[in-house]
């Protein structure tokens, strides 16, 4: 069995929530969302390393003091964007490894969706959450909106896991503006993307309604 890697990404700021205070760090029911993110990647001989702002790396040392935190994990410097900051977690992955790269502020992930993202990505090459959407598209181009099939469409989530030498490999490539997650970066090194079923309920809080729902399904 190969060895497993679990990268959070945690470099967000709290622009879209309205709060100084980057929105990882934010409570829900007294404790740091960030905590919940990690927590849930504790099991399986998963190694964890987070990647965080350096501005917060103090801050981050204080909250585990705080919140008598233990889950090992290694910290590591943010970069200047979330393409930088990946780069910078597989700096401590080992060759011939899975490695799952996860949103630090997706704290409803389910544990068996990760089991099962790991599984098929060790057979498959690599396995991307994902759910259906659920309402009707519309495609706008400058003025005029045209209507597109949702079922063609799927929402893309986190964890997004790989094989490390997958994922070493297309990290190499400069960055892009199209590199919108692990999975376009991947793709780009023509590697065909699997997607497997994944949570409505898996949200990435963004917005301050966000926050409020979270908050009921962490009861």
């Amino acid at each position: 069995m190969s060895k497993k890697f679990a990268i959070i990404v945690a470099g967000g700021s709290g622009s879209r929530m309205q709060t100084e205070l980057p929105k990882q760090f934010l409570l829900i029911h007294n404790k740091p969302i960030l905590m919940y993110s990690i927590e849930k990647f504790a099991m399986d001989d998963i190694e964890i390393i987070l990647v965080l702002n350096v501005d917060y790396h103090e801050y981050w040392q204080k909250l585990c003091a705080q919140y008598s935190f233990t889950i090992p994990h290694v910290l590591v410097q943010g970069g200047r964007n979330r393409f930088e900051s990946v780069k910078n977690g597989l700096k401590h992955v080992s060759a011939h490894s899975i490695v799952a790269v996860h949103d630090a502020v997706r704290p409803l992930i389910k544990q068996e969706r990760i089991k099962e993202a790991f599984a098929y990505a060790e057979t498959h090459g690599n396995a991307v959450i994902s759910v259906r959407s659920k309402d009707s598209i519309r495609r706008v181009q400058e003025e005029h909106s045209t209507a597109v099939p949702r079922d063609e469409y799927y929402l893309i989530q986190t964890p997004q896991v790989f094989q490390s030498e997958l994922l070493i490999k297309a990290y190499k490539e400069e960055f892009r503006n199209e590199f919108t997650d692990d999975a376009s970066v991947v793709e780009r090194s023509g590697v065909r993307i699997n997607l497997i079923e994944g949570d409505y309920s898996n949200l990435k809080i963004t917005f301050p309604e966000d926050l409020l729902f979270a908050e009921s399904l962490l009861k």
